[in-house]
């Protein structure tokens, strides 16, 4: 028992986004008494900002799954245990493929040389009060004892049993959904769980299930108008549904409810004529270089926005409460609020205001497709200095929205719909949409605000200058 002691090293919860304190776990990938290589995907984890999936840093057996799928785990807490003692052919057989060599270094004396190295770097920050973890990932060095604490051999899962095959976001969906995918007749090309078997099971009769309300919208939203969907299985009695608030839409309601107490907002509107934006819509959505991109009201708005905050950089600042500074930032690193099957999300488009159109309507179109999809890494989700939202999506005229925290200034853009207007002395029908922009007014005087809700008016009631200006 000693010896199979002395080789068992945990892998510990990594802080993968910026900060964070806890990640859950979505799905095991792996049971005990697998056998797994260096830098193998163990398991799927949600975090307040986006799905990661987590590689061992070692090879050997696994012990035990610390935790059942589900369960929200502190930074630095371990996760998983593994055996990493040699094995017998282990030089000659790749875990994770038995038909494969091994990579150098992962069995016979080698490997038992780096597990006593390993060892002994463990000690060394034990002994200096260092949690170890993934390279490149921080730790909070308080939090495994708290999660230690709360460990017991109930608490460990059993063995995994197969599980269908199906898409991160479709698992998430079907979490909320209440539905069952083991129970779903999949229709995917390699016969994996689509989004649409999950949607079809979970409109099917079923006695004596309660699910939550289906996630779905438009793929770029803003800030939700009315209450917004939250994810977490429903709980229920004879006359209420209730649903846990977890990972992105505890941390946006406690993001939200920060800034609306923190930075004094003030929100300012123009409504303007963009008919000439709606037929250079068109145009561009024929022209070659815009082949297969989303091209609408959204990308014009993003354009003429970002070119507005880069002729008037005050306001692509933030405010250092402890220092009591403006720190001014030298990129606009535009953050689009998306809807998706997690909640909303604001993943960057960073240096937007130098970006041409081509270029802005390619990184908006991959940025919606991975916030859909459900990967959106959390490094692209950090660094925005302003915001756009589209409300106009969902039929809305205008809104006030709330400042993303550490940003100065968010703007929203309203339906485009056609409505009496002025033009040319007579009243005639134009395509109109109104602009909301929010922004804090520590930082942000009403002569700085205004001039850049005006000048994003401008261009979007002459577009010809989002083409032609640098």
């Amino acid at each position: 028992m000693t010896d199979t002691l002395e080789y068992d090293r945990e892998f510990l919860m990594p802080d993968v986004g910026e900060g964070l304190r806890d990640a859950e776990i979505v799905r095991w990938l792996v049971g005990p008494g697998d056998t797994v290589g260096d830098g193998q995907i163990v398991c799927e984890i949600e975090t307040a900002k986006a799905a990661v999936e987590l590689p061992v840093p070692f090879a050997g057996v696994v012990r035990e799954l610390c935790f059942p799928e589900g369960a929200t785990v502190d930074v630095g807490a371990p996760i998983i245990t593994v055996d990493t003692r040699p094995r017998a052919g282990a030089d000659h057989a790749d875990p994770a493929d038995p038909e494969r060599p091994a990579p150098v270094g992962t069995g016979g004396a080698e490997a038992a040389g780096i597990a006593e190295s390993a060892e002994s770097a463990e000690s060394a920050d034990a002994a200096e009060g260092r949690t170890p973890v993934l390279v490149g990932y921080g730790a909070t060095p308080a939090a495994a004892p708290a999660r230690r604490a709360r460990r017991s051999p109930a608490a460990a899962p059993a063995p995994p049993a197969a599980l269908p095959l199906a898409k991160p976001p479709v698992r998430r969906l079907a979490k909320e959904l209440g539905v069952d995918l083991a129970a779903v007749r999949p229709t995917g090309p390699r016969g994996d769980v689509t989004r649409a078997d999950v949607q079809a099971a979970a409109a099917e009769p079923r006695t004596g299930a309660v699910s939550g309300p289906p996630v779905s919208g438009p793929p770029v939203s803003g800030p939700p108008v009315s209450g917004p969907p939250v994810s977490g299985p429903p709980v229920s009695d004879a006359d209420e549904t209730r649903v846990p608030v977890t990972g992105v839409r505890r941390a946006t309601a406690r993001a939200m409810v920060a800034s609306a107490f923190t930075a004094p907002h003030v929100t300012e509107f123009v409504t303007v004529d963009v008919t000439r934006s709606m037929k250079l819509v068109r145009r561009l959505q024929r022209h070659p270089d815009m082949a297969g991109l989303r091209v609408g009201p959204m990308l014009l708005a993003a354009r003429a926005f970002a070119l507005a905050v880069r002729r008037n950089p005050e306001i692509n600042a933030s405010w250092d409460e402890e220092r009591q500074e403006i720190v001014r930032k030298p990129r606009v690193n535009l953050g689009i609020a998306a809807a998706t099957p997690r909640g909303l999300l604001v993943p960057v488009i960073d240096d937007a205001g130098r970006r041409t159109l081509p270029e802005l309507a390619a990184a908006l179109d991959e940025l919606v497709r991975a916030a859909r999809e459900g990967r959106t890494p959390p490094a692209a989700l950090r660094g925005g200095t302003v915001t756009l939202t589209n409300i106009g999506v969902f039929g809305v005229d205008t809104g006030t929205p709330i400042l993303n925290p550490g940003e100065s200034a968010i703007l929203a853009l309203g339906t485009v719909a056609p409505r009496p207007w002025v033009h040319r002395g007579r009243v005639v029908p134009r395509q109109t949409t109104t602009l909301a922009l929010s922004f804090d007014h520590r930082l942000v005087d009403g002569d700085l605000g205004s001039r850049v809700l005006a000048e994003t008016a401008a261009l979007l009631h002459d577009p010809d200058l989002l083409i032609t200006r640098a």
